[in-house]
């Protein structure tokens, strides 16, 4: 059965405004449209039974539908005959309401898409509580609750909409692991902020929302000096047994020891929340063996979980790209065979696919992703180091050669950041390089910038703020701690703060605006330690090593996961 064609519709419509073979005359607020019952049929289910039933038995020829503006049913009225609206954010959530009214679904799904894709920290609870009302609208309501649970600091800040929550509704975002806040602390002064809006009628709501509070997670300080002796708290009875097995969870010993504190109920107060985001450690050299070990790394925890897959093939020296909910494991080396191969890894299922192969084989390899492309840069074939580069769409399963570097590059690392890779350092054969160089899409063209301030082999770069980092590495002689940052608006690199320990061949990511350096060699030996770098304080921090020993590892953030508890040391 052949479709009906646009141009066909173009003629309905066309028929419609000049009145030809109308059959009906549709009327709002006193404006009538002539339309035809049989496309409105088409459009929706709700006119297929009106016009079956109870219009069969009469010749009436106009349909009033009150309290519907005549904005909304032209609207109603052109989708109905073109397949197309034009949405804006005055005219939505009345067109939402008039198309789940008709049951035209191809129009309630275009008005959630349009407030999913403007879902803002100023408007996401209003789109989830306005969601709630309509059953067809399930999808769009999850989507706002993930939105408000992974910026719920930002919600705070900016959302007029925040203190006008129900009781229920406050209860429902605060109790859920993976509501995303640095510290608990927020979460109480979120309690607290509610509570102000209308203090006679909800201070007694304390005593509900508190036990949603994980007080074993505060900070000893901020729990005696503002939870315990917070007036709501003390003139409330039912918080005082909450408070005292707080403070046994934050002191670690029996307050009270004829009531000592069961391990569920420190569990409960002290289970931290789920990261918006997680590291993972993928493959690398371990014990003179390449390795297909994978740790996820919890920073609201400060753990390392494995999460590693027995099946898959060892792997070193190779780049990582997250797209989706997929990780894309790009060459590399197994101490036999330099791959041209690639795998992915759908972290929802945890299995492992073959996609299209390289051109190249690329051991030692710098990858990058720019609006939905992996790149593909430089490496080593096991016979010379490339200066070759290639980009695969996953959309089609294909790799595309792109034009080559101004230099021959392993061991070097990329990044992207405005439209833009970004490739530094590396090894040609015989010197490790000073150099830099990005790449433009729309000309296919690499373009030398200002050198750094060292030779870097086996370099970490990273993009964060609107700068590229560059860190550690190797200068021929010794492995670095130094880092520095590339400035594109100005093409300068400046140094800053350097990391504890020298590191070469490491994981490289940015978690949380903090950036993550991991694993690597150190110079005499291959290295577990972690830390990570504050911008603001210009400061590297240590922080939990991961469980097994390795350079040639890389790293990849994932985030907004339905299975992201798999990955969450707890």
């Amino acid at each position: 059965m052949e479709k009906i064609s646009p141009a066909a519709f173009n003629v309905f419509d066309e028929a419609r405004l000049l009145g030809e073979h109308t059959d009906l005359i549709v009327r709002a607020n006193d404006r009538e449209f002539r339309v035809h019952k049989i496309i409105l049929c088409g459009c929706s289910p709700y006119f297929r039974v009106l016009f079956s039933t109870s219009w069969t038995r009469t010749t009436q020829n106009v349909l009033d539908i009150p309290g519907m503006s005549q904005n909304v049913l032209s609207l109603i009225i052109q989708y109905a005959y073109t397949g197309r609206v034009f949405i804006t954010e005055e005219n939505v959530s009345e067109l939402l309401v008039a198309a789940d009214q008709f049951l035209i679904s191809g129009l309630v799904e275009a008005c959630c898409q349009f407030l999913e894709s403007r879902l803002r920290p100023e408007n996401c609870i209003g789109v989830c509580v306005f969601a709630k009302d309509f059953h067809s609208c399930s999808k769009l309501r999850r989507k706002a609750q993930l939105y408000i649970l992974r910026h719920f600091e930002e919600v705070l800040k900016a959302s007029e909409e925040f203190p006008e929550l129900s009781l229920e509704q406050l209860e429902e975002i605060i109790e859920k692991d993976e509501l995303n806040v640095k510290q608990e602390e927020v979460v109480f002064e979120a309690v607290l902020r509610w509570i102000s809006y209308a203090p006679e009628s909800r201070r007694k709501d304390i005593a509900t929302l508190l036990p949603k509070v994980r007080l074993g997670l505060l900070k000893l300080g901020y729990f005696i000096g503002k939870v315990k002796s917070n007036p709501l708290v003390m003139e409330n009875e039912a918080c005082v047994p909450l408070i005292i097995n707080a403070m046994k969870a934050l002191f670690e010993y029996d307050v009270d020891l004829r009531e000592p504190i069961g391990s569920e109920l420190m569990r409960q107060l002290k289970r931290p929340r789920l990261p918006s985001a997680i590291l993972l450690a993928i493959g690398g050299w371990s014990n003179g063996n390449p390795s297909n070990a994978i740790e996820a790394y919890n920073a609201n925890a400060d753990r390392w979980v494995n999460v590693t897959l027995e099946r898959e093939r060892p792997r070193a020296y190779q780049g990582t790209a997250v797209l989706d909910e997929f990780v894309y494991c790009v060459g590399g080396y197994d101490s036999v065979e330099y791959f041209n191969s690639v795998r992915k890894l759908n972290l929802i299922t945890q299995t492992w696919h073959e996609v299209a192969p390289m051109y190249e084989r690329r051991c030692y390899v710098s990858v990058a992703v720019l609006d939905g492309i992996i790149y593909a840069v430089g490496g080593f074939d096991g016979q010379g180091r490339l200066k070759s580069a290639e980009r695969y769409d996953p959309d089609t399963n294909q790799w595309t050669l792109m034009a080559s570097m101004n230099e021959r590059r392993s061991d070097a690392s990329a990044t992207s950041l405005q439209g833009r890779v970004y490739i530094c350092g590396g090894f040609t054969g015989t010197d490790c390089l000073f150099s830099a160089e990005s790449y433009n899409p729309d000309t296919n063209q690499w373009t030398l910038l200002a050198p750094m301030s060292s030779r870097r082999s086996g370099v970490g770069v990273v993009a964060h703020r609107d700068l590229v980092y560059a860190v550690g590495g190797f200068d021929g002689a010794s492995r670095l701690r130094t880092a520095e940052i590339y400035n594109p608006q100005t093409n300068v690199w400046c140094d800053i703060a350097s990391m504890y320990n020298p590191r070469s061949n490491f994981g490289i990511e940015v978690v949380d605006d903090q950036l993550f350096a991991v694993g690597g060699f150190n110079g005499f030996s291959t290295t577990s330690d972690a830390e990570f770098y504050d911008e603001k304080l210009n400061e590297w921090f240590n922080v939990k090593e991961m469980g097994l020993l390795r350079s040639a590892l890389s790293c990849c953030v994932i985030s907004g996961l339905p299975n992201m508890a798999q990955y969450a040391a707890q």
